[in-house]
């Protein structure tokens, strides 16, 4: 079964903003079957495994509920930057780092009377020897060990989901795998054929291949043709 990602995030590189897209989340809401993924893909690991948590506080009192909030998110922020392979950011489907100015622009009321919240996003990098059990972990043990002030606490409420920082960097690559295929597939018919490549101009997209991995394609067509037909 294939899935791929597809939406937003390819409108956005394909206007010209790609130098501003630090790490695109491959969402489960957003990961469905395909049916036209190119024989020709390109195995990766995602950069990151991600989560947004939910950082909440229940205090009566608006002003100390709202210090408390930040106290915690402080914390988080401070936790982070002591660690190899944890990061903090914002954003649903482009992340953006996570910084102190940000405090009171994520503190939101909760539905809740007298409760505020905070959502941020934890990433942690992957490597090629990570496991999905062990990164799920660190995460895990990174919302534990963060320090929370008064009534606070961090809710891992979402789903774990996979960063790929800069798809369009790979397109290089890709094109050229394209290019070899295609070569083959001309000599497969004989010499008096010829290949012709369409949609190269198209983003990359990618499916999940695994729990930490995806498979990354340009959605290309290949017509053989006798050489010098229309």
């Amino acid at each position: 079964m294939r899935k791929h990602v597809l939406g937003l995030t390819f409108i956005l590189l394909a206007t010209g903003v790609q130098a501003q897209v630090e790490t695109v989340v491959v969402t489960g809401s957003r990961i469905g079957y395909d049916s036209e993924a190119p024989n020709v893909t390109l195995p990766q690991r995602a950069d990151h495994l991600v989560t947004k948590v939910r950082v909440v506080c229940d205090t009566r009192d608006l002003d100390k509920r709202k210090e408390e909030l930040r106290q915690t998110l402080r914390g988080m922020i401070g936790e982070a930057s002591r660690t190899n392979s944890i990061s903090l950011s914002v954003g649903d489907e482009l992340l953006v780092d996570f910084t102190e100015k940000m405090l009171d622009k994520v503190i939101i009321p909760d539905s809740k009377a007298d409760t505020s919240d905070a959502y941020v996003v934890i990433r942690t990098e992957l490597t090629k020897d990570d496991t999905f059990d062990g990164a799920t972990q660190r995460i895990k043990d990174f919302v534990v060990k963060t320090s929370k002030a008064g009534r606070t606490e961090i809710l891992i409420d979402e789903k774990f989901n996979l960063g790929l920082i800069k798809p369009e960097r790979y397109r290089a690559e890709l094109i050229a795998r394209i290019a070899e295929d295609t070569k083959r597939i001309a000599q497969t018919f004989g010499a008096d054929y010829t290949p012709r490549v369409d949609g190269l101009q198209r983003p990359i997209q990618w499916y999940q291949s695994g729990p930490l991995d995806l498979a990354l394609y340009i959605p290309y067509g290949v017509v053989v043709a006798p050489r010098g037909a229309p």
